[in-house]
């Protein structure tokens, strides 16, 4: 990767829960060397955890936007520290 590794902790809402979204945002992420987590919360959002270049994570996140049956209302981005020697990108289970 180039450029400046950042971490992100990202909150989508709207319609990304049941849609597939964990799955194609695991495989997204994936493809794009990020590595992390996802997982969906009982309000109905999907939090993620992603690390790598701010452009590869902000391809993420227009992947997902564009993906069929998931509807992104808003995506909250919030930094965080990097964590060191994180490997690959994991899907969390439900609550």
């Amino acid at each position: 990767m180039i450029g400046k590794i950042v971490r992100r902790r990202l909150t989508f809402s709207g319609t990304v829960q049941g849609v597939g979204f964990r799955w194609r945002a695991k495989t997204a992420a994936s493809s794009l060397g990020l590595t992390g987590w996802v997982e969906n919360r009982r309000d109905g959002s999907v939090v993620m955890e992603v690390q790598g270049t701010q452009h590869a994570i902000t391809r993420l996140i227009l992947t997902l936007k564009s993906a069929r049956y998931i509807e992104i209302d808003s995506v909250r981005n919030e930094p965080l520290p990097v964590v060191e020697k994180e490997d690959g990108f994991t899907v969390h289970s439900a609550w």
